[in-house]
């Protein structure tokens, strides 16, 4: 009897946490590197834990209210971010508005120098610049590798994400920004 209760009780939390899994549809149809992102059934409430801009002054997500955002975690010993943050910038470039904003956090040991050292190296240098040294942002948001993008809608709640790069300036990753704007 105890095992078939065992059965039952494991069978139906299997069964719960498969549906939890479940990802919701994406604006718009996504294949190539975009296909990847992790469409959450249910939008994720973001972190109100406060990170800090290159001059140090405290921000929050809330801060960033009623934009779509692109929220990148990163580090400057991370070679998939050093490749992938070129994309992320062009992208900003292109589609940033008072509608859309790309926010990148260097999470965990990244002295500024480093960080003005990592964007002068590849090149960028119209991305805002915020940091996360004590992993607090992170961790609260379950960034377990790098990089880590997160995709935020207008209404501050988390999307979708992607662990690892992408073409973050790719005609695909573009439309299903401006499908999420409109």
């Amino acid at each position: 009897m105890r095992k078939l209760v065992s059965a039952l009780l494991y069978t139906s939390l299997a069964l719960v946490a498969n549906g939890a899994l479940a990802e919701s549809t994406p604006p718009v149809e996504l294949t190539g590197e975009m296909s990847a992102l992790n469409w959450h059934s249910e939008p994720r409430e973001l972190s109100d834990v406060a990170f800090q801009s290159r001059d140090g002054a405290e921000t929050t997500f809330a801060d960033h209210e009623g934009k779509v955002l692109v929220v990148n975690f990163w580090a400057t010993w991370c070679a998939p971010c050093r490749e992938e943050m070129p994309s992320l910038a062009a992208l900003q470039d292109e589609m940033g508005s008072d509608d859309f904003e790309v926010i990148t956090i260097a999470t965990g040991r990244n002295p500024p120098a480093a960080v003005d050292r990592f964007f002068e190296e590849i090149g960028v240098d119209s991305l805002p610049i915020y940091m996360d040294n004590s992993m607090k942002v992170a961790r609260s948001m379950a960034v377990l590798g790098l990089p880590v993008t997160i995709v935020v809608d207008k209404d501050g709640n988390e999307v979708a994400r992607l662990t690892g790069g992408a073409d973050w300036n790719s005609a695909e990753a573009k439309a299903l920004i401006q499908a999420m704007i409109d």
